[in-house]
């Protein structure tokens, strides 16, 4: 049996043609061997493979968990997933990580705290390359070779079943992660440090909603854990990710369970209660949705004390689950303005760098040097950090952007004292369709927007999103 990487068209075909049909029988490994669509805790794996156990599986000595292997779609670079195959390893104590596109296939062996390719190699030569890969990660050579220490364990005689396997990997994640600080290396401060992002102006229809939502999907796909928080009411992050499932307000599933009720209860309704997994991004992202009603409860929640600190409070629960935050917030100056800019680091602005917007800056620096500063000063917080004025919607003709964008950011600069940032967001066709996307339900067209990502992998909105991610990660020390 031999392979045509050019058979794959999608990541789901990556996962049947070359790992199921192919890589796993010719390594080795039968039916019994390995499991696909692993969750352990917070890590989704797309297969985990055993040198020896066969189902229901369990670790002990001589069965370790030897292989992690993830598949991507054959237009993704591999070298956006490095890391996050790195963390999985480290997490769960694997030695050895296969990652693929079809395109290309790569093998790399964790060594303490980093990783180092052991062997890469083209799809249309894996026939040729079988014998080295199955002596690097076949099942007979891993049976022979690998002898693990799980911690607290005996290697002759402790088992262990799948909830004792991921107290054991948290276990080992907790205990090893010292990772260092060079560039695509996370450590244990940094990860266990949340950073928080408000993405915020107070003009409307500057692409607040499309940075939040693309700029997430850029750094899950980098493996960073990302949540979104959608505190405006006319919840277009909301739709954006794909949670308004319904097409009649009787079947509104999110009026009971949104951003209110982080914010009316103290001790109830956690951001991890409240939280759901959307599903326009691989991988997912958890998303803590808006409703239309935010607007009526206004006045219920500005007459409560806590409500202003509440998001400062829920945040702190869930520090060590996520890595980065991001919050959608609405173009105005009221509490649900307020509230993000007080429980964020950090300050994005978007701009499309016309007249209005560019007037709102004036609006928007006044509001941090009167309300929210003094406010976080009182909290014993730093001022919020403006990362920069975001260039986003900005129009792509080349005239344009040669000759008239320079000048307008020179201006802005200059006029109102704020960096810029490097990243240029433009206006495309394929960030409205990506939003726009529909499955048909019977009679029905139930929204299914994606991000960019998903949507048009090799399109220049796709390599903006990931520049932006870039320039991000380093303003925040995360890269």
């Amino acid at each position: 049996m031999s392979f045509n990487p050019d058979l794959c068209r999608n990541e789901s075909e990556v996962e049947s043609k070359l790992i199921v049909s192919y890589l796993l029988p010719k390594l080795g490994y039968g039916i019994e061997h390995w499991h696909q669509e692993v969750t352990l805790g917070s890590i989704r794996l797309d297969f985990l493979s055993f040198a020896t156990q066969e189902l229901p599986f369990r670790l002990d000595g001589d069965s370790p968990l030897a292989l992690v292997i993830e598949a991507k779609h054959p237009k993704q670079n591999l070298d956006g997933h490095q890391r996050k195959l790195r963390r999985y390893l480290i997490r769960m104590n694997v030695r050895y990580g296969l990652l693929t596109n079809a395109k290309e296939i790569r093998i790399y062996q964790r060594e303490g705290n980093d990783i180092e390719l052991l062997f890469k190699c083209w799809g249309n030569e894996v026939d040729d390359k079988i014998e080295e890969i199955r002596e690097l990660v076949g099942r007979d050579y891993l049976r022979l070779n690998i002898k693990p220490k799980i911690p607290g364990s005996d290697h002759n005689t402790n088992k262990y079943d799948a909830k004792q396997i991921i107290s054991n990997t948290q276990e080992n994640y907790a205990k090893s992660v010292n990772i260092e600080t060079e560039s695509n290396q996370i450590n244990q401060s940094r990860i266990n440090s949340m950073k928080v992002i408000a993405v915020y102006h107070n003009k409307g229809g500057v692409g607040k909603t499309t940075t939040v939502v693309n700029l997430s999907a850029a750094l899950s796909k980098k493996g960073y854990r990302v949540l979104v928080i959608d505190l405006d009411s006319q919840a277009n992050t909301t739709f954006a990710t794909g949670l308004i499932k319904f097409s009649d307000e009787q079947f509104d599933d999110i009026k009971d369970s949104y951003i209110y009720h982080v914010l009316r209860y103290d001790e109830y309704s956690s951001i991890s209660e409240v939280s759901r997994v959307s599903r326009f991004n691989d991988p997912e992202i958890d998303v803590v949705p808006s409703h239309i009603n935010l607007m009526d409860v206004e006045g219920e929640l500005n007459s409560l004390r806590s409500t202003q600190t509440a998001l400062i409070k829920k945040l702190k629960l869930v520090e060590e689950k996520y890595d980065v935050v991001l919050i959608d917030t609405p173009p105005s100056l009221n509490l649900y303005a307020f509230v993000p800019l007080v429980s964020a680091n950090y300050l994005i602005i978007p701009s499309d760098l016309k007249p209005f917007a560019n007037q709102g800056l004036s609006n928007v620096k006044n509001y941090l040097q009167r309300d929210v500063n003094p406010f976080r000063q009182m909290m014993n917080k730093p001022d919020i950090e403006i990362l920069g004025v975001l260039p986003c919607k900005i129009n792509p003709n080349h005239r344009f952007v040669q000759h008239t964008l320079p000048k307008q950011i020179q201006a802005v600069s200059k006029r109102y004292e704020l960096n810029i940032m490097e990243t240029v967001i433009f206006q495309r066709e394929e960030l409205a369709r990506c939003v726009d996307k529909t499955r048909e339900v019977g009679d029905l067209l139930i929204p299914e927007p994606s991000s960019i990502f998903d949507y048009a992998l090799d399109s220049s909105s796709c390599q903006e999103f990931e520049s932006l991610a870039e320039e991000v990660l380093n303003k925040i020390g995360l890269q």
